[in-house]
Formats: C-alpha cells, structure tokens, sequence
C-alpha cells in the first residue's frame, strides 16, 4: 500500500507542476511560478519518498539488525532541505518583484482553471496520504501529506493574490508569493522535527507516557526501573527494566513478562519492547519468607524456622535437608555458606544456627503391605485419630512396603475452623502413637483437609 500511495503522488505530483509551470510562464505570476517551484521539488522529493519505502520495506540482516526503517527518515530530512531552499529563492524573488513597478500580469480562465483543479487534487492527496502514513506510520508518506496539504494552502494564496492583482493591487500576487514561502517554510520545520527526533533516536512524545502507564498497569508490576523507547519506521522499539517480587517462581516472573508485552501491544502493536525482569524484596516480607528465598536460592529444602528476637538481636535456628549419602565435611560447607547467606541478609550481627537432616535422595522400591499388618496399622491410625484433640476422621489409608520399612499415607479430616497449629499438632501425636505401637514404619505422611460438612 505504501509503494502503491508514493508512486501516485509522483504522478500527481508532476502533472501539478507542469500545470502549474505552464500557467505561470503564460500569466507571468511570481507566486505561480514560485507554487511551480514547490511542486517541482516535491515531485522529486515524492520520487524519493518512492524509493526510500522501497528500501525501508527490507527485512534486518546482518548490517542492519533493526532494519531499513530509518531509510524514510533520511529522505524526509532531504526533503526538509528542498522546502527550506525554495522557502528561500521565494522570499528573495518576491522581494525584487515587489521593489519593481508596473509589474503586468495576465491572469485568463486557463490559469484560474489550473489552479482550481491543482486544489481539489491537494485535498485529496493530503487526505489520502495522512490516512495511510497514520495506518503504515511511515515517515516518508507523511512528510508526502504535509507537502500536499501546503500546496493547496499555497495555491489558495496564489489564487488570491491574482484575483487581488486582477483588481487593481498590484503587489498582490508578490505577497502572495511571500505567504507561498511562509508555508513552505513551516511544511520543511513540521517534516525537519519530526525526522531529526527520529534519526536522533528521541522517545515518542506522544506514546511514551500511555506505553509506560500500560506497564506500571499490569498485574505483577511492583516498579519500572527504566525504560527507553526510540522510532524507526513504522515501528517502535526499546528496552524497559520491571521490578517485580524477588520471591516468585520463573514461571510467575515469565507470566509477568507476557502479561507487559500483551499491555504494551494493546497500546500500539507495532512496539518491539525487550524486558527485563528485577527481583525486588516486598516491604510485608516474613522472617520465614525471606529464610525460605535464601534457601530456595541455593536449592536447599529448609523448614521448622524458628525466629527469636534477643535483647536487641534477631536469632534464627532451621532445619536443612542434605543428602544422606552426602559427607558431613561436604553438608558442613552447603551449611555454612547458607548461614552465611542468611546473615547478608538479615545483617552480620544476626545469630544462625542450622540443623542438618539427611534427605532421601534415591527411589525406594515398594509394594503394598499383607493385608493383616495393612488392617492393624490402619485401625490404630484410625483409633489414635478418634482420640486426638481435636479429633480427626482418618481415610484413604494406604500402607507399602519398602526395604527401609514401611511407609504410611493418609488422609484426615478435621473441622474446617482449626488453625494449622492445631492440625499439625493433631497429626504428629496420630503419627508419634503409631510409630510406638508399630516401630518398623519408616515414614507416615498425613494429609488434613477441612470437613464439608
């Protein structure tokens, strides 16, 4: 479509300006032969709005890894020289006609006729044109539009001035010609802003704001640390640095990132933003949190946290799992490096201690248990339970047989209004009475759930 628009306003474009030539040389009008001028340059610089979509159309590649895009740009800053040149002769010739006298001008209903049709063609160039470099956000069409839309206020100008000189006022069409220059000059700073911010990488006005409060918007988003975003061609591109909590999972952090791609997309799909993602501690972080993230971190199992605050000084103790096949002088290093961790980040003066747990690292072999030892297990299971405060309602049990002993599993039901201290305690005495009247059972893991009744 791009290609399609520049190779009609060439020939829109060169029809005008011969028009408009032929029109001034017959009326002898400065301001024709000065809008003649202007449409003669942008025919050229419409022939090279042409070839610079052509370029900016090619894909990146090895030399120009954010594509051609920036080819546009580079015509429209040649084409602000073109405009800002005539703007010049213009000025100069109409103030040598204006210090003539007697100045004649021979305006018939061919030149009037030229210049009526040279305006109805602007207008619908113009507005064609802005549509299309709005959809394609090319730079180059849009600098086509401004020229087109300058020429019709041009010829108006003209227009008018022969009518003004056709009446008696001489120095009409001259300054006439004056305010041709006049437009032509701000048609060249319009097109010369716009491509200098571009060629000098400088941030969207306009849409920087809406993509920034599009991010700070989405879900997960504690902070933005930075963002940057630059124009080529019709696209956008940039880098932003999220903070989001230091304690999420990669999975989470990646939702995150897809979520702030989906926001800056709905603002404008042609942004290419990298992201990059800063873990950020949370002003409502626990004691037990950040332990469990230091842990994490290291990929060590820890668990029973014990915090106490002692005369001024914050004392830590928690159990870590290691392997149990793994040497103490091995385990005593992963220990110490962990509570060292801990004490960067809870401070140097903070006391930790650690208790090492062998972690059963291999895959036991099991089979379910004979149906005797099964039923015995699961009718103390179930008596301990009934006894427990609160009392549970034991199910699902389910009893194997390992070469390190037997491993028990089941599920519990207890009110849906007891704390989890309460559940906790109510499982270790089921699983603590168990194990006394049945010490080859090597492990029980109970699950509590809430009754729905």
């Amino acid at each position: 479509m791009k290609l399609a628009a520049a190779k009609a306003s060439i020939a829109a474009s060169a029809l005008l300006a011969a028009a408009k030539l032929a029109a001034g040389l017959w009326s002898g009008s400065l301001a024709l032969l000065s809008e003649s001028g202007h449409a003669f340059v942008d025919t050229g610089a419409t022939t090279l709005t042409y070839f610079a979509v052509r370029e900016a159309e090619k894909p990146a590649d090895e030399e120009h890894h954010y594509g051609h895009g920036k080819y546009e740009a580079l015509a429209a800053l040649i084409e602000t020289g073109f405009l800002f040149g005539l703007a010049l002769f213009v000025v100069a010739e109409a103030w040598r006609r204006l210090q003539e006298k007697n100045v004649e001008i021979d305006a018939g209903w061919p030149i009037y006729g030229v210049l009526v049709i040279s305006i109805g063609i602007d207008y619908v160039r113009a507005r064609q044109l802005r549509r299309i470099a709005k959809d394609e956000g090319s730079d180059a069409l849009a600098a086509d539009a401004l020229h087109f839309a300058s020429d019709l206020v041009s010829s108006t100008l003209v227009l008018i001035g022969l009518v003004a000189a056709h009446y008696g006022f001489e120095r009409g069409d001259a300054l006439a010609a004056l305010g041709v220059a006049a437009f032509i000059a701000v048609a060249g700073f319009r097109v010369g802003r716009r491509t200098i911010d571009t060629l000098l990488d400088a941030a969207p006005r306009e849409l920087a704001p809406h993509v920034e409060r599009a991010i700070a918007e989405a879900p997960g988003v504690i902070a933005i640390d930075s963002l940057r975003l630059r124009t080529i061609g019709p696209d956008i591109v940039g880098e932003a640095t999220i903070g989001v909590a230091r304690g999420l999972r990669v999975e989470q952090a990646a939702r995150i990132k897809s979520a702030v791609s989906e926001a800056i997309a709905g603002v404008t799909p042609r942004a290419h933003v990298t992201l990059s993602v800063e873990p950020r501690a949370l002003d409502d972080e626990t004691i037990a949190e950040r332990i469990l993230l230091v842990g994490a971190r290291r990929h060590i199992h820890a668990h029973h946290v014990i915090a106490q605050q002692v005369d001024g000084r914050l004392s830590i103790g928690v159990d870590i799992e290691l392997d149990g096949a793994m040497t103490l002088g091995r385990a005593h290093a992963i220990a110490t490096d962990f509570e060292s961790a801990l004490r960067d980040e809870f401070g140097a003066d903070a006391e930790v201690e650690t208790h090492i747990e062998p972690l059963e690292m291999h895959l036991l072999s099991a089979h379910a248990a004979d149906r005797a030892a099964a039923g015995a297990i699961e009718a103390a299971i179930a008596r301990v339970a009934a006894q427990t405060r609160p009392p549970a309602q034991v199910g699902d049990v389910r009893v194997r047989k390992t070469e390190g002993g037997i491993v028990v599993n089941f599920r519990c039901r207890l009110d849906s209004a007891v704390s989890v201290q309460d559940a906790h305690d109510a499982l270790d005495e089921i699983e603590r009475r168990t194990r006394e009247e049945f010490p080859a059972i090597l492990r029980i893991v109970g699950r509590a759930e809430p009754d729905a009744r």
